[in-house]
């Protein structure tokens, strides 16, 4: 999934000095890619998938109740959870690493990138390619951690359907900031699927040279 993730959106990556994180928030599992940008194609450097997804860290994280401590409260064990699940991967990510790009294939970043630009409905043409300042989706990701689930169904991007899910993509996105702490993020409205694409389309041009 990381690799097939890389092919599919690391064009999008700005242009800039030393390795870049990609990353992949899923349901179940979350995927960070450490890649170097020095090729045409990016080359893998180290990857890490951890257990943790919107709906793994949701449900193993339950809401008691929805008054402003217990928000904080479940946000920040969610946080914690998913800063453990990281600890062996950024302690092995380089120091001295240039611009530390980075870039997000996902629902969550996808859902928080059409938030800052508060869209009244989604529109992938907005927002595939988009880069935008990493603390700005600190600041949303917090925002709507504070919000009950009523509250954060208000957003018109959001809805009902992910307002129960979003605070886990919120906590996951911060806690990959924190390990690579880049001042701008890049969106990418695709990824597996286009990591698929791309691959088979590489396989056949290897079939058609023999």
């Amino acid at each position: 999934e990381a690799r097939l993730a890389v092919m599919g959106c690391h064009a999008l990556l700005e242009e800039g000095e030393g390795p870049a994180l990609i990353f992949d928030i899923g349901g179940g599992s979350t995927e960070v890619v450490l890649v170097s940008t020095d090729g045409v194609v990016p080359e893998i450097l180290d990857w890490v998938s951890i257990p943790w997804g919107v709906v793994s860290l949701t449900e193993s994280t339950p809401l008691e109740n929805e008054d402003a401590e217990a928000l904080e409260q479940t946000y920040a064990a969610m946080r914690e959870k998913v800063a453990n699940a990281f600890a062996d991967f950024a302690s092995r990510l380089p120091q001295d690493s240039g611009d530390h790009r980075l870039l997000g294939t996902s629902g969550t970043v996808t859902t928080l990138a059409s938030v800052y630009l508060e869209l009244p409905s989604y529109d992938r043409r907005a927002i595939d390619g988009l880069h935008l300042p990493t603390q700005a989706m600190r600041e949303i990701s917090q925002t709507l951690a504070s919000l009950p689930p009523a509250g954060r169904a208000q957003f018109p991007t959001i809805g009902s359907e992910r307002s129960d899910l979003v605070v886990a993509g919120c906590a996951i996105l911060e806690s990959i900031i924190d390990i690579w702490p880049g001042e701008r993020l890049g969106v990418a409205d695709r990824g597996i699927r286009e990591g698929i694409l791309r691959a088979l389309m590489a396989s056949g041009k290897r079939r058609g040279r023999r």
